[in-house]
């Protein structure tokens, strides 16, 4: 089971990891701990200060010196990202894995309810930006000799439920843009798949359950097996799926 992974030191050597939203929560985790087990991470956030902190975490803690690319997501252009994907062509070569972390929640509420401005942003960051990003970023991703590209879902982006109208429906957008991705690529050196957090102990967790106790929950760390299962060469015929690392 991927989440009873257990991770070889030199698990990810050589390899240049991009993660989204690394300045926080999942996305801060998974950074550190991808460059634990030997990768070279790029940093991409829209809060350079956040950013900083993730990096000196990883250089203290002696791994790969990482990058840092400042980007709001909201505002990105595919421009912005055929940029970037060159950028990390010059100066690494290739792309072995990108971990699409980054998500906005909006508001829960009434679907009636859902203003339209809330409806576009939680859209742009969620379900566009993958995908621009991903498209520019593909050329870089067949440089390498195996690339895993993991997007992030939600329980609520598999089966529907009331009240979190935008954020459910942008789930399920993203776990259909992983399946049309993971069967156009099949058996091509590049794989498609999907990570469900399930409840952890985040900020956004906190905003969408405010009277939770956050110290029942699984935190970024507790998690990190599946996600270093995807990143590495271990899940190489893993395509296509859907990955609970809390699963019921």
């Amino acid at each position: 089971m991927p989440t009873k992974y257990q991770a070889a030191e030199e698990l990810l050597e050589n390899k240049i990891i991009l993660i989204t939203g690394a300045g926080d929560g999942i996305g801060a985790e998974a950074a550190r701990t991808f460059a634990r087990f030997g990768a070279t991470c790029i940093l991409l956030g829209k809060t350079v200060s956040k950013l900083e902190k993730v990096y000196d975490d990883i250089v203290e803690a002696g791994g790969q010196q990482p990058a840092i690319i400042p980007l709001d997501l909201k505002g990105a252009t595919a421009k912005n990202y055929q940029d970037m994907a060159q950028t990390i062509i010059d100066q690494f070569g290739k792309l072995d894995g990108v971990l699409h972390n980054a998500s906005m929640l909006g508001h829960l509420s009434a679907f009636s309810d859902i203003p339209e401005t809330e409806w576009m942003d939680v859209m742009q960051i969620n379900v566009n930006s993958a995908a621009l990003m991903t498209q520019a970023l593909i050329p870089a991703l067949r440089k390498a000799q195996h690339a895993s590209v993991v997007f992030t879902s939600s329980g609520v982006g598999k089966k529907g439920r009331a009240f979190w109208g935008t954020y459910a429906v942008s789930k399920f957008a993203t776990e259909g843009m992983m399946q049309v991705l993971a069967s156009e690529f099949e058996n091509r050196g590049l794989r498609f798949n999907c990570i469900n957090p399930g409840a952890t102990r985040t900020k956004m967790r906190a905003s969408a359950y405010p009277a939770e106790d956050p110290m029942t929950l699984k935190t970024p760390a507790d998690l990190m097996p599946v996600y270093l299962y995807l990143m590495g060469d271990d899940s190489l015929n893993v395509n296509g799926q859907s990955i609970d690392c809390q699963p019921k």
